[in-house]
């Protein structure tokens, strides 16, 4: 009888074991789904804690400012006489949209509205940001081919570089958030030997 009672008894405890481990897996796996916790780590990398007005400012500006190069760089394809000119259109249309996608990605994050066509709201000419052309002015450009076209566009880019250039030093002072700052950092770099090819190119183009 009590040769039974003992067998019993191991048995309960052998059905125990399973179930204690059962439970400490468990316990173990809440505390890996815990691995939340590195999603929490990583939504701290998430733009939104990192940045301030400039920072929006700075994206909501330079969109439309870019859409616009683009613009008129595309013009330059049936318009331009100049293969220099023609190339470096083409070279301002590669670096400028990805910049674009990549401004409208952190007002995404930002929960903040991306501008639309070539003002912050998305009617009429765009104002208050440096270097931007007017309607009419970019409808004399779409209106000029050959040399002429060759002439007003470097004219016109000269200027339009030179807006984005005070726009990102504007962000290089008042900005937060790092990716904007070193692309502020990319675009004064990049504008500004882009200006000085333009203004040799320019020259050599005098009559």
């Amino acid at each position: 009888m009590s040769m039974a009672r003992g067998l019993r008894r191991c048995a309960l405890m052998a059905a125990a074991v399973p179930a204690m481990a059962l439970m400490l897996v468990g316990c173990g796996g809440n505390g890996d789904s815990g691995r939340p916790s590195s999603t929490a780590e990583a939504s701290t990398t998430v733009p939104a804690g990192q940045h301030n007005q400039a920072d929006v400012s700075f994206a909501q500006g330079m969109i439309p400012h870019h859409r616009q190069a683009i613009l008129m760089s595309e013009m330059a394809e049936n318009h331009a006489s100049s293969g220099d000119v023609k190339a470096l259109a083409e070279k301002i249309k590669k670096a400028q949209a990805p910049e674009i996608d990549t401004m409208t990605a952190w007002l995404n994050a930002w929960g903040e509205p991306v501008p639309r066509g070539l003002s912050g709201t998305g009617h009429g000419s765009p104002t208050g940001m440096p270097g931007m052309m007017t309607d009419r002015q970019m409808d004399d450009l779409r209106g000029t081919t050959g040399s002429p076209f060759d002439r007003m566009f470097l004219t016109m880019m000269i200027a339009h570089h030179q807006g984005a250039i005070d726009m990102a030093g504007t962000e290089k002072k008042q900005g937060q958030y790092g990716p904007a700052e070193q692309l502020a950092d990319s675009i004064i770099t990049s504008q500004t030997a882009e200006i000085a090819q333009m203004r040799t190119m320019l020259g050599s183009s005098s009559p």
